[in-house]
């Protein structure tokens, strides 16, 4: 049997939170193996941040409208991101094969086809001199997938030797799991994370999240508000589903009327039922949870996790993941399955017909751009 050499790869993505852009390298075959090389995430030129969090409310233009201006911007703020982290690394275009571009969705609407990923890999090859692989969601979308999640054949991959029925759960602004159970890999988006809270606690409080869960843990939950919000049809619906960052916003104002704490506190437990509303999707009870994100530093949340589901549920640390640094892995990982042909995604994981490549491959240049 030939075994497929292992690549150097870069990942890069901003997730639906627009906290900052993570980078991330690991060595891999783009199948069974994989070693994690380290990474970090770089904030958001904190004016580019603004304005892509003012855009998110008109976002639907995306559908008729480039936005080339924002989308270059976008991409000179990765290709900052990627330099910074090759320079404190000590790394040169001749370290690495290929870059990982996943870009900042700004807009996702399968049902209609359409996904909108911020990020040009052609420009960034050019400025590095490194082949770089962009526009990972597209191919499936086009073909009738949800185009998400696109981590579950990573988590696959990085799960092979644990005990299993595994839920791997992440918690950015939409929350998404992957059940993994020997070849049988299930995933869809689960309903929100962090983006409600996120949200919430920045227009109340002036600060970009619930530090700990702190918040929440002074306020009390609204039983009836949180039946209302668990009453949205998209809980029974069946997987594959994915879901725009901004879905629940509009039933999520009637929190408003709550005392702030209170609020939260209902937020919070929102995102604890939808998650826990997964099972019922799911062939056999996971023995075990492991949990990436953002929303995996919320104690407050992970309390709540831990009591709801009966089973254990700790961070992906706890295995000796990175949790801040999974999904732009994942990126690099998929860089190299693209590349190589493999597919991306399963009718398992978004619905499409049969399992889908993908990516759009930009090829490197003679040396890196001046």
């Amino acid at each position: 049997m030939t075994v497929a050499p292992l690549k150097s790869v870069i990942g890069v993505i901003s997730g639906t939170s627009m906290d900052g852009i993570d980078v991330a390298r690991i060595d891999t075959d783009g199948r069974d193996r994989v070693i994690p090389r380290g990474g970090r995430m770089f904030p958001y030129p904190q004016a580019l941040r603004t304005e892509l969090q003012a855009f998110l409310p008109h976002a639907a233009r995306a559908e008729t409208d480039p936005l080339d201006d924002l989308e270059t911007r976008v991409t000179h703020a990765f290709g900052d991101a990627i330099a910074a982290f090759m320079r404190s690394e000590g790394l040169t275009a001749q370290d690495i094969d290929l870059l990982g571009l996943h870009g900042q969705t700004v807009y996702h609407r399968p049902e209609r086809r359409f996904t909108r990923q911020l990020g040009q890999g052609r420009i960034l090859a050019a400025r590095f001199g490194i082949a770089v692989v962009d526009q990972f969601r597209l191919a499936d979308v086009a073909s009738g997938g949800q185009g998400a999640p696109l981590v579950p054949l990573y988590h696959a991959a990085l799960a092979r030797a644990l005990p299993q029925p595994l839920m791997v759960l992440n918690l950015g602004g939409v929350g998404n799991v992957t059940y993994i159970d020997g070849e049988n890999v299930i995933a869809f988006d689960t309903g929100p994370a962090s983006a409600l809270i996120d949200d919430f606690v920045l227009r109340r409080f002036g600060i970009p999240y619930d530090d700990g869960g702190r918040i929440a843990a002074r306020g009390r939950v609204d039983q009836t508000v949180l039946a209302q919000l668990m009453s949205n049809p998209f809980f029974a619906k069946p997987t594959p589903k994915s879901l725009d960052r901004n879905e629940f916003h509009a039933r999520a104002a009637i929190v408003g009327a709550l005392d702030a704490a209170d609020a939260v506190a209902t937020l919070t437990a929102f995102t604890i039922e939808a998650t826990a509303a997964a099972l019922a999707h799911m062939p056999r009870t996971p023995v075990r949870w492991l949990v990436g994100g953002g929303g995996r530093l919320n104690a407050q949340l992970m309390a709540g996790l831990n009591q709801r589901m009966g089973v254990p549920v700790e961070t992906v640390e706890s295995v000796g993941w990175n949790g801040d640094l999974l999904e732009a892995e994942c990126f690099g990982y998929l860089a190299v399955r693209s590349v190589d042909g493999l597919p991306l995604s399963l009718p398992s994981t978004t619905g499409v017909a049969q399992p889908m490549t993908g990516g759009r491959f930009w090829p490197a240049p003679f040396g890196p751009a001046s």
